[in-house]
């Protein structure tokens, strides 16, 4: 593809800050004006704020039964590629457990949990964190970080969130005896492999490839296409033509979620509570994944998760897909409520948007 070629061979144009539809129509991201309003917070009964974007939802066969906004543009799936990024680990021959696969999935809270899981995968390939490429971190949530202080410890690359994908591609380069200090750059072995890996199964040849926040290629594609490439992964427990790798990373998703999030963590509730695969990506995408092959996708313009999941799994619900009665309980313990004063009274909400709730 032109646009793959042009990407290689132009490093200034993986940097810029957005697409521009002048420069080329074909690697326009949505505009507002072709998005549709997702999602209302409420305050007093009035809305405060409004989550703008698209969502699209796909069949077992890949057609498209819903799409809302501009599905068809071009996005950063960010994090939720990271199921597609641990299949090519795989094939390219990482030797590590089922619940290391789940971590290779996971944007996870760094606990101490997830760290001595990253570090296991790294000690059997006879590395340390030192080998990762990826930042450091403090653990995201206070009683993990507070565990942490009082060991002694600092900022650590294993309680980045994409500390076991890391530690995944090293154990794959290691096994091939690819490099081990460049297996973040485009012309890796490793990183080729996973551009295969995501256009097979998204359909797609990513357009642009720009930087992810943890130093790896970070491809754009469209959400329709990232649907897809979930609808597939999804299905791999149920289907007999299924490829080995898919069915390991889906199965293995599905049997260790709290690697996936962290306990209690909207990723792992819904693996947990509702047996879908999901997957949150940064700036407010997210793509859930049904065990027959209907997915959905949304990605929130300004960047916000905050709605991504009352918007996904209500898509799902209205398709059929998930128990209205089972929906409940989950959604209110991922959805915050807004709160007010020192008692956490509940002063607003977040609501789907009355021009989605028409589409239901």
């Amino acid at each position: 593809m032109d646009h793959v070629r042009r990407s290689a061979e132009a490093p200034s144009a993986l940097h810029s800050s957005e697409f521009s539809a002048g420069d080329s129509p074909e690697l326009a991201t949505a505009a507002v004006e072709e998005s549709v309003e997702l999602a209302v917070v409420t305050r007093a009964g009035v809305v405060e704020s409004r989550h703008i974007g698209s969502a699209v939802v796909v069949g077992p066969d890949g057609q498209v039964l819903e799409s809302i906004g501009a599905p068809h543009r071009l996005m950063f799936p960010r994090s939720t590629l990271k199921p597609f990024q641990a299949i090519a680990s795989l094939r390219s021959g990482a030797l590590i457990s089922p619940e290391a696969v789940a971590l290779a999935c996971g944007s996870h809270v760094g606990s101490r949990r997830h760290q001595e899981l990253a570090a296991s995968v790294l000690e059997a390939e006879g590395l340390d964190e030192s080998a990762m490429k990826c930042p450091t971190a403090w653990p995201a949530r206070t009683q993990d970080l507070r565990i942490h202080l009082e060991a002694g410890k600092s900022e650590t690359r294993l309680a980045f969130n994409c500390s076991g994908k890391h530690a995944a591609f090293l154990a794959a380069s290691r096994t091939n005896g690819w490099r081990l200090a460049t297996y973040l750059e485009r012309s890796h072995p490793l990183q080729q492999v996973i551009m295969d890996v995501i256009t097979e199964y998204c359909g797609e040849e990513p357009a642009v490839v720009g930087v992810d926040g943890c130093g790896a290629p970070a491809p754009a594609l469209s959400l329709t296409g990232l649907a897809r490439g979930f609808s597939t992964l999804a299905a791999s427990t149920s289907r007999r033509d299924a490829e080995v790798h898919a069915f390991t990373v889906n199965q293995a998703m599905l049997d260790y979620p709290w690697a996936v999030h962290g306990q209690g963590e909207a990723n792992t509730l819904v693996l947990e509570e509702l047996g879908l695969t999901a997957k949150l990506g940064a700036e407010g995408v997210l793509v859930i994944g049904a065990p027959d092959g209907t997915a959905v996708a949304v990605k929130v313009l300004d960047g916000s998760s905050r709605a991504t999941n009352l918007v996904a799994l209500s898509l799902l619900a209205a398709r059929g897909i998930i128990d209205v009665d089972t929906l409940g309980p989950v959604l209110h313990k991922i959805v915050k409520p807004i709160t007010g004063g020192a008692a956490g009274e509940q002063v607003g909400s977040i609501r789907l948007a009355p021009a989605l709730l028409d589409r239901l």
